[in-house]
């Protein structure tokens, strides 16, 4: 523990974030060095974005279990990347989300990789806090597969087979312009927003306790003018929308098809800047099965759990790969008191190896 908890300090204290292409680089080469000589690695690129898959063997095989970890963070103020260990929990950027996870995937990967009767691959990324698409859905583009996936964000060692989707549009709408004092001589577009808002929040209402269904968050408004006494020609508003898989508004269909549902509703022009489809793996597949047994033979309930935001499994879900969340425990993600809990790593760690070693 004392030396995985040295290494975590020192890729914690890496600003790996996504305007820090050199950060992320030096995080991504921390953990390889990690797992050592003796793999074959596998680097990628895209966009400034790097990324690596390791294996055991010279050719890239079908893999019958893929770990993947995501070494990038959200920004946050320096203090932050200064990691602090009290009480019991590893504080700083991070540490739960998920460079913990990431460093204890590297060792179990290292230790049974050679020794699996099947092909295991350690997948690297550094994008997944901006969206994923030039890490794992690169990979997944050059023709990695696998059979099952184990993606290390926090989970407190429960199994999430399922996830939201993310939909994240423009909404914009016009009037006319005129001087504030004479509002009449004008059409105040950023009133015929706030109507489109509207209407769409009567779908879809913001829920006053954790619920599994589509919301919306209302994120911004603006209008180009630089004056205050001018009546808005013009105003945009950017919305981001989780969905399950169970809503058919969204889930499966296309950009075009939901910017014209959601016009046809808000009355709004609709511009999709981004759409990533809901995640599910099978709650009753054997790999699940093993992987909650392994968890309770670790001492944890190994329960199943649904996650609203959206991560890389979507990826892999999409080409009917399944993949599921499972991490040590922790709290307070993006946020200024963000720890990894550490009497979790042990166990996780343990749950990891058995569940490899039962593979089939």
């Amino acid at each position: 523990m004392e030396e995985l908890l040295a290494a975590a300090v020192r890729l914690i204290a890496i600003r790996s974030t996504a305007d820090r292409p050199g950060q992320l680089a030096e995080a991504l080469d921390l953990v390889l060095a990690r797992v050592g000589p003796g793999f074959t690695v596998e680097r990628f690129s895209s966009r400034g974005k790097p990324s690596a898959l390791v294996y055991a063997g010279s050719t890239r095989p079908h893999f019958r279990v893929i770990l993947n970890a995501h070494l990038d963070v959200v920004p946050a103020p320096d203090g932050q990347f200064r990691p602090e260990i009290r009480d019991g929990r590893l504080y700083g950027r991070g540490a739960q989300d998920m460079k913990v996870a990431a460093l204890v995937m590297a060792d179990v990967f290292r230790e049974l990789a050679p020794l699996m009767p099947y092909a295991m691959g350690l997948q690297l990324v550094t994008d997944e806090e901006v969206g994923g698409h030039d890490g794992t859905a690169h990979q997944l583009e050059r023709g990695v597969t696998a059979g099952f996936v184990v993606i290390g964000e926090q989970s407190n060692l429960r199994v999430v087979t399922e996830s939201r989707g993310i939909l994240q549009v423009r909404l914009h709408a016009t009037g006319t312009a005129a001087h504030a004092a004479y509002p009449w001589l004008g059409d105040n577009a950023l009133l015929h927003l706030l109507a489109a808002i509207d209407r769409i929040l009567a779908r879809h209402p913001v829920p006053e306790r954790e619920v599994w269904a589509t919301t919306v968050n209302v994120a911004r408004i603006a209008t180009p003018d630089a004056a205050i006494n001018q009546v808005p020609a013009a105003a945009t508003a950017w919305l981001d929308i989780r969905f399950p898989p169970e809503d058919r508004a969204y889930a499966g269909r296309t950009a075009g098809e939901i910017a014209r549902d959601l016009r046809d509703l808000s009355g709004a022009e609709v511009t999709v800047d981004s759409l990533g489809p809901p995640h599910r793996a099978d709650p009753g597949s054997g790999d699940v099965l093993s992987l909650q047994a392994a968890a309770r033979e670790a001492g944890r309930p190994g329960d199943l759990l649904r996650k609203h935001g959206a991560a890389d499994g979507r990826f892999y879900s999409a080409r009917s790969m399944d993949a599921v969340i499972f991490g040590p425990g922790g709290d307070g993600q993006h946020g200024p008191g963000e720890y990894a809990d550490l009497s979790t790593v042990g166990p996780y760690r343990a749950a990891l190896v058995a569940f490899l070693r039962g593979l089939r």
